[in-house]
């Protein structure tokens, strides 16, 4: 109980820690914003795409739900000049595993909503071009 009080407290003075996260980490900055490019892709923001953006910022960066909106928040106040191609730069040099997770992410994200909308896959086709990786590698 105390602790909780005393986090709280910590919160209100220091912000959200999942958002200091995202901000003190730029590639993990620029991967969110990625992930959620893929969510607007087709033009419009599908429930099952989000609830899967949700899950792997929880899983994969550990940002639980109640810290999601302010991360996108951030993003949206501080992220809204990087372009994609800015975002993917930040990956060129990263381990081969790492880029895969990534477009897999990508690809998971595209597919929640049971439909690949042209828009999703020509994005995903950049992306994979971008990353230096082939299709087979993502799925």
């Amino acid at each position: 109980m105390a602790f909780d009080l005393f986090a709280k407290i910590r919160e209100l003075f220091e912000g959200d820690p999942a958002i200091r996260k995202v901000a003190d980490n730029p590639a993990l900055s620029a991967e969110i914003l990625l992930l959620f490019r893929m969510v607007l892709a087709d033009g419009q923001v599908e429930e099952a795409e989000l609830e899967t953006l949700k899950r792997i910022c929880a899983d994969a960066f550990g940002i639980d739900e109640a810290s999601f909106a302010g991360v996108v928040q951030y993003l949206q106040d501080y992220g809204y000049e990087t372009s994609a191609a800015q975002a993917l730069s930040t990956f060129r040099g990263y381990p081969h595993e790492r880029r895969v997770q990534l477009a897999r992410h990508l690809a998971e994200i595209a597919k929640a909503d049971q439909h690949l909308n042209t828009q999703e896959v020509r994005f995903l086709a950049r992306t994979l071009e971008a990353l230096g990786l082939e299709s087979h590698e993502v799925v």
